[in-house]
């Protein structure tokens, strides 16, 4: 029973937080409900027994929302007095959600102690038992089976990112380069100079 309650309650949840990212009009409260939205289809993973997709879904994507909402808040033009004092009057209501993200956590966490929700019956011969986590499992999989595969997979990964960094860095040839030996040793006599341009005349660069 409380399976079929946590169930609809995250699906719910997960919805209306899609419906609210499309209608939102704010780019900043569209990030949130996407949090939100995340959040509950991780409850919804936990629900299936699927822990580890659960995990993917709080720290990768979760995270990385949480890092384009810091790129939000940065690019625009933010008055952060009004910013201050827009988070004293919302307090209230973000401790209240707060909460109830606390409260949908221990339901699952408790739902989930309960047992998982079956998807679909099947005979003893057609499902085969399984004495470990599906995190266990996938871990074998992955370092197992295909491990050269994901060993490949991470050196693509490391190749592309010390590409970028050396198109980057690299050394420009139509710029003047920098010798900061010759600006320390620069007297200040060699860097100014006095001079009384004639009325007309202008001034030499």
């Amino acid at each position: 029973m409380i399976q079929t309650a946590a169930f609809y309650l995250f699906a719910a949840l997960t919805i209306a937080s899609a419906v609210l990212v499309i209608t939102a009009r704010n780019p900043v409260h569209s990030v949130l409900w996407l949090i939100l939205a995340f959040f509950n289809a991780a409850g919804l993973m936990v629900l299936v027994g699927a822990e580890f997709i659960a995990m993917l879904l709080v720290i990768v994507y979760v995270g990385a929302v949480a890092v384009l909402f810091l790129f939000v808040v940065m690019m625009l033009d933010i008055d952060f007095a009004s910013l201050r004092a827009g988070f004293v009057r919302n307090f209230p209501l973000g401790l209240l959600i707060a909460l109830v993200l606390l409260a949908e956590l221990v339901f699952g966490i408790g739902a989930y102690q309960a047992g998982k929700i079956e998807l679909a019956t099947g005979t003893a011969d057609q499902v085969a038992p399984m004495a470990e986590s599906n995190i266990a499992a996938i871990g074998q999989v992955l370092y197992g089976q295909y491990l050269f595969l994901f060993e490949s997979a991470g050196i693509i990964l490391l190749v592309a990112m010390v590409g970028a960094i050396v198109l980057t860095l690299r050394e420009r040839k139509d710029t003047r380069p920098q010798d900061i030996s010759h600006q320390i040793r620069r007297r200040p006599g060699d860097a100014t100079r006095n001079v009384k341009p004639e009325v007309g005349q202008g001034v030499q660069l």
